[in-house]
């Protein structure tokens, strides 16, 4: 309707179904948004891994196109003056959790941790929406015996993220094949190091400089995950190194990929070369 009016349509394009999570109605869910693709004038794909999984699933395109990651208010999310300081360490785990690896995984990582004698801690943030999270989530913390060393907090405001980030050491973000997570931007913005899955657009976000990706195998077909050993050894080289210089990193690598402000202008851009 719009564009027989005579409109524009510039397409943002993220992630797509595939089988790994959708199962049989990867099709189903992926036909509106391959409709809407073939009318785009012009494209943004959230990542290079979205385009790419967009060409797989919805069909390629001969539309002009350009690849912007996710922006981050850098003045809002940024670094406190304040430091945690260095013992224990606290991890984080936050957005909207799909999946029971993203929040089970840290849990058992957590115990590996305790059980070598280090001093860690584990806040999980945000809504764990798989069914019977909150249930399954409080039976494994009674399991692990680790209820002492873990906050859950529920689903949290933009103004209370920045606390989040703030207050913790590393961010661990393990859910797999995710195509732009701004979980991760914020979190490199307030100098956080991330630890996650080297999948989807997470190698092009984190790089070398934002933190520690753990090798998975990588398909759609199914999911995979890196073991709880696994993740809890990426965290002790992590923080046995030098924690703040890895902050400092992830900062500057936000400052240089995520800024809102350079977002904006590229906008202004595409918008005025689609118009003319």
């Amino acid at each position: 309707w719009a564009k027989a009016g005579g409109a524009r349509l510039v397409w943002n394009q993220n992630g797509v179904a595939f089988p790994a999570w959708a199962g049989t109605r990867a099709t189903e869910l992926n036909r509106p948004m391959a409709a809407l693709l073939k009318e785009a004038d012009f494209v943004v794909y959230q990542s290079a891994f979205c385009r790419e999984s967009s060409n797989r699933h919805l069909g390629s395109t001969d539309r002009p196109h350009a690849i912007l990651f996710n922006p981050v208010n850098l003045r809002e999310f940024r670094p406190a003056e304040r430091r945690p300081e260095a013992q224990p360490w606290k991890l984080l785990v936050a957005g909207t959790h799909h999946q029971r690896e993203r929040v089970l995984l840290p849990l058992e990582a957590l115990r590996n941790m305790l059980d070598a004698g280090l001093e860690a801690q584990l806040t999980v943030a945000g809504e764990l929406r798989w069914p019977h999270g909150t249930r399954e989530v409080a039976a494994e913390i009674e399991r692990l015996n680790i209820g002492d060393k873990v906050n859950v907090v529920p689903p949290f405001t933009q103004n209370e993220a920045v606390t989040l980030y703030q207050t913790h050491h590393v961010l661990l973000h393990l859910k797999y094949q995710d195509p732009c997570p701004t979980v991760v931007i914020e979190a490199m913005a307030c100098g956080l190091p991330v630890i996650g899955s080297a999948s989807g657009g997470m190698p092009e976000l984190v790089g070398e400089d934002g933190g520690r990706l753990m090798e998975v195998p990588l398909g759609f077909e199914k999911s995979a995950y890196p073991g709880a050993e696994v993740v809890a050894e990426a965290v002790r080289k992590l923080m046995r190194g030098n924690w703040r210089e890895a902050s400092e990193r992830a900062r500057v690598r936000a400052e240089r990929l995520f800024d809102a402000n350079e977002w904006v202008n590229e906008h202004t851009r595409i918008f005025g070369q689609v118009l003319t």
